[in-house]
């Protein structure tokens, strides 16, 4: 059987839970739909820096910037810089006046699911395969054999989109770094030099073309990422079932770092996660597709070196909440307002994320980092790894 909606999300990610918030503020039902069977399904990542342009904009078009304010992490601005010898060149406390404050993902999307109607979300919704129909139409059909048909499409659903294949042929790129996720839980207790290393808030070593970034958590755990410039198939050759022996290669390509910065990835708990760092063409965009259109990583992903990825997510999506609320008869006017500037948006942010990886992985590196912390916020893009999660 074949029902029809008319708004579909597809992915409940931080972008598209703030669509479907500023909708429902202005009156707008939309059904989310996401692979998970529940929000609780799997872990959210780490910390977030939420800058005050863009994700906080977002939140306060969904009438949520409050209860945002009170899940705050005081203290996670703090910021430190380090080279492979563990020697500070880089050390800014927190002092409450930034504008980017730090929170944990999984309190922050706690936060949007907790604020839609009871139903919204259709956990266990898999999409695998989106088609268009006739007068802007399209029909999705999930992993359980279903489909319906609906009146606005919207892909939120991340790096490898199925719904991008609609308007775009475009593919994430490999961008030659790839990072391995670590977590020191309890780390004052157990892991005090560890702890004392990596400060209050977020710490970046970075040289011979590796890095350790690490943000300390409001659990108290530190969450980590080693990156490393490598060939692709790096990743592959390791066996990640066998912590010991993935620490071990991980660790070679570390080889001469300080023995603290290194005890990070060597006395890590739990299991290492692999990631390889991908992102769209800078400028990625297409032409108007009638019906359908894309928001955060689907439409833009980019590297996490400008710590824009969920910040420009949040912001598509209440963007693209406002540009419908305020054309509730002329969705393809909605949706060629939001796409116009999306594009030039995400292009600049894009560019700036790029910049920042050739920053933090140059020959000089920490130098580079150094002197634009040192030149102010108006130059700051703040490097961060944690967007990769």
């Amino acid at each position: 059987m074949t029902t029809t909606t008319t708004t579909t999300i597809v992915g409940a990610g931080l972008g598209g839970l703030t669509l479907a918030r500023v909708l429902h503020v202005h009156g707008i039902e939309a059904a989310v739909y996401d692979l998970d069977v529940s929000r609780d399904a799997r872990t959210q990542g780490g910390m977030l820096d939420i800058h005050g342009d863009s994700g906080q904009a977002a939140l306060r078009a969904a009438g949520l910037h409050g209860e945002f304010r009170s899940i705050v992490h005081v203290g996670g601005e703090a910021t430190r810089v380090l080279d492979e010898h563990a020697t500070v060149h880089w050390d800014q406390p927190d002092d409450g006046d930034g504008d980017r404050p730090e929170v944990d993902r999984g309190d922050l999307r706690d936060l949007l699911l907790d604020s839609l109607p009871a139903g919204t979300v259709r956990w266990g919704g898999k999409v695998v395969a989106a088609r268009r129909l006739d007068g802007g139409r399209h029909e999705i059909t999930l992993a359980d054999g279903s489909a319906f048909t609906t009146d606005l499409l919207v892909g939120a659903d991340g790096a490898w989109s199925r719904i991008r294949p609609l308007v775009s042929t475009a593919v994430p790129a490999y961008l030659g770094i790839s990072f391995v996720e670590i977590n020191l839980f309890d780390a004052d207790a157990r892991h005090p030099r560890g702890s004392a290393l990596a400060g209050g808030g977020g710490m970046f070593a970075l040289g011979r073309g590796n890095g350790i970034f690490s943000h300390r958590v409001t659990d108290g755990s530190l969450h980590i990422y080693a990156a490393v410039r490598a060939p692709e198939e790096w990743l592959d050759t390791i066996d990640f079932t066998d912590a010991g022996a993935a620490k071990e290669a991980v660790l070679k390509r570390f080889s001469g770092w300080d023995d603290d910065l290194r005890a990070l990835v060597a006395d890590a708990d739990g299991e290492l996660v692999p990631r390889k760092i991908h992102a769209l063409p800078v400028g990625h965009r297409w032409d108007r597709v009638p019906g359908v259109t894309l928001l955060g990583d689907a439409a833009h992903l980019m590297s996490p070196f400008a710590g824009e990825g969920a910040n420009q997510a949040m912001f598509d999506g209440s963007e693209l909440g406002l540009a419908l609320a305020a054309h509730p008869d002329d969705t393809e006017r909605a949706l060629a307002a939001y796409e116009e500037a999306l594009f030039a948006r995400s292009a600049e942010m894009a560019a700036g994320s790029a910049a920042g990886l050739d920053l933090c992985f140059a020959d000089d590196a920490p130098r580079g980092l150094v002197q634009m912390f040192a030149e102010g916020p108006g130059s700051r893009d703040d490097t961060t790894g944690t967007e990769a999660a």
